[in-house]
């Protein structure tokens, strides 16, 4: 009796014991959040041809509103940014990788990629614009575009737009898609067609930069952009989130937008811990 009793007691201690460094292993465990801080930088994947939000200027220097927002986040985070040019279409498996940190250009904040990331807090408000050269063009609502030439770029926040409105199916051969805005703009200027759905952020830089865009009525709505993490990484989202609103509370973030927009497009909303 006595030695089952001392088996028993044993057994006991040695499950109190491996307990115990299980619980000190756990406690030990490195967080995503760790990950960045231990490396000291956070590297943000990004197309760096999408103006104005990453791309290079007339010198090859890598400039944007995203740039500027994403090194004032940094700042407060305490670590250095580090951009990465990559293939957009590979996006996903470049994070899956740890080729990069994050995703951050101008990347729509979806329901599909809220499934597939660990998405921020919204940070900018898009709309999807219609515009035209012609000043006279002017569309009051989705009932018009049947009666015009359509161009939008392929594979874009506009297109989904287009494709999600009730009136699609009524316009839907009108629509004309191309590799990039500026080849559309080139056709509507070759009168193929009459009007573009257009990113509001694009407009606005094609606007002071290139030719004069002239704004319908009508509009297909607001589109929002957030940065994606891993999909587990949600220690660095909730840090991240904490860090963009403070550069917003302080209004840095403001002053950025309205350095590139003339204009506040800064929002805080939905999304992210």
């Amino acid at each position: 009796m006595k030695k089952k009793i001392l088996t028993v007691t044993l057994v006991c201690m040695l499950a109190g014991v491996m307990g115990i460094l299980t619980g000190c292993g756990s406690v030990g465990e490195k967080t995503d959040w760790d990950y960045i801080q231990d490396k000291g930088t956070l590297v943000i994947g990004l197309d760096d041809t999408f103006a104005p939000m990453g791309f290079r200027n007339e010198n090859d220097k890598l400039v944007g509103f995203d740039i500027d927002l994403a090194r004032a986040v940094g700042k407060e985070l305490g670590v250095k940014v580090k951009f990465k040019p990559i293939d957009w279409d590979a996006k996903e498996a470049e994070l899956k990788s740890k080729n990069i940190d994050c995703i951050w250009n101008g990347m729509s904040a979806t329901p599909d990629r809220q499934k597939s990331m660990s998405l921020s807090k919204k940070y900018l408000e898009n709309r999807i614009l219609v515009m035209s050269l012609d000043p006279s063009i002017n569309i009051k609502s989705a009932d018009d575009l049947k009666n015009y030439k359509i161009g939008t770029q392929a594979g874009s926040s506009a297109l989904e737009a287009i494709e999600k409105n009730k009136k699609y199916d009524e316009f839907k051969d009108n629509i004309s898609e191309y590799d990039t805005y500026d080849e559309a703009i080139l056709d509507m200027k070759a009168g193929r067609i009459d009007v573009v759905a257009i990113d509001e952020v694009y407009a606005i830089y094609n606007n002071a930069n290139k030719d004069k865009l002239y704004e319908s009525d009508f509009n297909f709505g607001a589109d929002y952009y957030a940065v994606g993490f891993r999909k587990g990484d949600t220690e660095l989202t909730k840090k991240f989130n904490a860090a963009l609103k403070k550069t917003i509370d302080s209004g840095e973030a403001a002053e950025i937008s309205n350095k590139w927009f003339g204009k506040d497009l800064v929002v805080f909303k939905g999304y992210g811990k």
